[in-house]
């Protein structure tokens, strides 16, 4: 059973796209949908995490408007970082769970029982893939990924009933 969610950003939260407005301040567009199924995965007890390779201010709010706490940015080595934080945390490979979208994620992937992308991540990650969510990065994709593995383990509906307090098919 999942235990615990890793989440990549850019491709895989957003769009990918790195958008900077007048005065420098970096933006990024995050799906609502996301948002809906990272509750859900709280609400089923699944740790999530965000580990990315870039640092952003607008990462950080996400993470804080969404409950997550174990955000990590620049993180430049996420398979070095990854196994360090499996153990030190006692996770087996089994328990965690891996969305990305691109090669820089491959390593951390390896470590993990299971792998999801969105539809738009590169080829190595598209064959690495346990499944390859129908969204794209930045359109659901993270929420498919929830949904998927939730349905897989039976927990789908108890754990929108507790997120939301509706009962679902």
């Amino acid at each position: 059973m999942i235990r615990l969610l890793v989440l990549d950003v850019d491709g895989t939260l957003t769009d990918g796209g790195i958008y900077y407005d007048a005065t420098g301040n970096e933006l990024k567009k995050f799906a609502a949908k996301d948002g809906a199924g990272l509750l859900i995965a709280h609400a089923a007890g699944i740790r999530v995490m965000i580990c990315t390779g870039r640092e952003c201010e607008a990462v950080r709010r996400r993470a804080a408007d969404l409950k997550i706490t174990d955000v990590y940015q620049n993180v430049g080595r996420k398979a070095e970082f990854l196994a360090r934080f499996m153990q030190e945390n006692g996770y087996a490979k089994e328990e965690v769970a891996y969305c990305g979208d691109d090669v820089n994620d491959l390593g951390a992937m390896a470590l993990c029982g299971f792998v999801a992308c969105p539809s738009d991540a590169t080829g190595p990650i598209l064959a690495r893939a346990d499944h390859i969510c129908p969204q794209r990065g930045g359109e659901g994709a993270v929420r498919g990924a929830v949904q998927y593995i939730l349905e897989r383990d039976g927990r789908w509906a108890d754990a929108v009933q507790k997120a939301f307090g509706v009962t679902i098919d």
